[in-house]
Formats: structure tokens, C-alpha cells, sequence
């Protein structure tokens, strides 16, 4: 049925109805009969809004083919391992952690390594140009706003001389962020499709079948929420050790965030989520040892440490322990 809004004809949104018994569920059509399983926000969002709608943007991502890819590398996995499906999610985040973050994160750090150890260089040469710029501004009789726009212009100009002369811009150390968040947005959406029955739609029965009973512990149903909340929590703490060290308050208020959402997206994107924070911690302590640090050839800084674990832990039990 359609509604005349602003001068255009609008198909007005599914709507959630709310009972003594709380969200009501949409049935969900397959071959053989009906089956209750998906809450009606879950469906409507991947298959019941127009590509011209409000969720026209969230189609487009959940049936692109990034995502599609991240289905079939999920399948892939599953079929070939024969593992249950809780071991096949941490085992897919597990090997694309270690095959494409850790080498990006390695190679981020070698490009953060070499910048830092221009800093020297960089403040020599500032100090030298804003003597002969004060000179010239002197002799030409410069304003100050002049003399400031000349030292900035020539500034910007030998430091990149600098990072092309090391082929170490500070721009390619962006690159682990520019392939990792994608891919764990592509990851994520997946999952949802796989986990909703939204992807597949030949076999998706069967995958959602297999996801209902492929979780382990106090959480064998992928497809359901963690009512627990021990999934989402868990997410928010490892996040909140991977960044406590360095983040902005805005970051770790992320974090915490992070906690209600992964309590109402399936268990398998939070068993994800929560795989995908572990690993990013590893990876994080890993890249502190100097014997790897030097496996990878990430040149040594003035701030490296002999002994990173045990400043790391001296800083952690100060901060969070000893303090009053």
C-alpha cells in the first residue's frame, strides 16, 4: 500500500508490533512450511525495503560482492574443515588475521618506526629554516603573516622530500586500516546473511539450520542473541585492553558502546567480533617483542624498549591497581 508524501508516492516501512510477550516474530517462508526463528527487524532490514528506500544503502551492502565473497569464504570453510560452525568462525578470523592484518599492522609499524626516527632531522632542519626566514623577512620587510606562509610553504616541501628520500610517508602507515575495517564490516554482514537465512536463498535454510545448532557452551544457537551478555562484554573488554594504553577518552567510550550492540546482533557475529578484538591484541603484543620487531626489519626507535611486557604490566598495575 502506498502513502503520498511531499508530492511522492512513499511504501511506508514493516512495523513491529509490540505484545505482552514483547517483539513479535515474523515467520519466515521456506520450502517446506513455515519456520518461526528471525525477529521481524532482522528480515526487514536485508529483504523487505526497496533498493529506492531508507535501507536502499544496507541492501546494496548485504548482496555486494565483498559480502558475497565473505559468505562463500565462510562456506568454504566450513565444507572443507567439516568443523562445527563456532570453530569454523574462529578459525576464518583467525587465518585472516594472521594473513592480512598482521603483515599490514607489521609493515604499518615499520613505517611509523622510520618516521619517528626522522624526527631529529626534522627538527634540525625547522630550527634552520625559521632562522633564514627571519633574516629574509628582515632584509624584504615581510609581515609576519608573510614570513609565516613562506616558512610553512618550504616546511611542508623538505619534510616530504625527507619521506620520499626514506619512502616512508606517514600515508602508507593508513593502509591496515583501509583493508581491515572494510573486511570486518564485510565479515559481519555475512554472518547477519548467513545467520538470518537472507543469504543463499536455495540452501539458506540449511545454513541457518546448521548456525541454530553450531554454537558451543552457554551459546548454541548462533542465530539468537547472547542473553548472557557474556559474548558482548567480553567484546567490549578486549577492545578496551587494545586501546586503554594510548586512547582518547571518545575512543574507549566507543568501546563501552560496542557492549549493548553486540547484544542485539546473532551470536555468530559477536563470537566474531570477539575473535576478531583477541587476535588484534595478540597481534598488538606481538608487534611489541624486539625479537619479532626485528624478524620484520621495523628499524629501533629511540622510544623501544628492551623489556616492553614488563614496562607494559609495571604501567597497567600502576594505573589500574596501586593507584588510591
Amino acid at each position: 500500500m502506498l502513502c503520498r508524501l511531499g508530492g511522492r508516492w512513499l511504501r511506508p516501512l514493516p512495523v513491529l508490533r509490540l505484545g505482552a510477550q514483547g517483539p513479535q516474530f515474523a515467520r519466515v517462508p521456506t520450502g517446506g512450511g513455515e519456520r518461526s526463528s528471525a525477529p521481524v527487524w532482522a528480515v526487514a532490514s536485508v529483504s523487505a525495503v526497496s533498493p529506492s528506500g531508507a535501507g536502499g544503502w544496507y541492501e546494496a551492502l548485504a548482496t555486494s560482492a565483498p559480502v558475497r565473497g565473505a559468505e562463500e569464504l565462510l562456506l568454504g570453510a566450513h565444507n572443507a574443515t567439516g568443523l562445527p560452525w563456532w570453530s569454523t568462525v574462529i578459525l576464518t578470523t583467525v587465518a585472516l588475521r594472521s594473513a592480512v592484518t598482521l603483515p599490514l599492522a607489521a609493515y604499518q609499524h615499520y613505517i611509523l618506526a622510520k618516521v619517528e626516527n626522522l624526527q631529529p632531522e626534522i627538527k634540525n632542519i625547522a630550527r634552520h629554516l625559521n632562522q633564514e626566514v627571519a633574516i629574509h623577512a628582515h632584509q624584504l620587510g615581510w609581515s609576519k603573516r608573510v614570513a609565516r606562509l613562506t616558512y610553512l610553504k618550504n616546511m611542508r616541501r623538505l619534510v616530504s622530500e625527507l619521506y620520499v628520500r626514506d619512502n616512508c610517508h606517514p600515508f602508507k602507515a593508513t593502509v591496515l586500516v583501509w583493508i581491515q575495517i572494510p573486511m570486518w564490516i564485510f565479515m559481519s554482514v555475512a554472518l547477519r546473511n548467513l545467520s538470518t537465512g537472507a543469504a543463499h536463498a536455495e540452501a539458506g535454510f540449511s545454513v541457518q539450520e546448521q548456525l541454530a545448532t553450531g554454537g558451543v557452551l552457554w551459546f548454541p544457537d548462533l542465530t539468537a542473541l547472547d542473553s548472557t551478555w557474556i559474548l558482548p562484554v567480553s567484546v567490549g573488554v578486549i577492545n578496551l585492553l587494545i586501546i586503554e594504553t594510548y586512547a582518547t577518552y571518545f575512543v574507549r567510550a566507543v568501546s563501552v558502546l560496542m557492549i549493548p550492540v553486540a547484544a542485539t546482533v546473532p551470536s555468530s557475529i559477536v563470537l566474531y567480533w570477539l575473535c576478531s578484538s583477541f587476535m588484534g591484541l595478540s597481534q598488538n603484543l606481538l608487534l611489541r617483542s624486539p625479537r619479532f620487531r626485528q624478524l620484520c626489519r621495523i628499524p629501533v626507535t629511540k622510544g623501544d624498549s628492551d623489556t616492553p611486557y614488563k614496562d607494559l604490566f609495571a604501567a597497567f598495575y600502576t594505573k589500574f591497581i596501586s593507584r588510591k
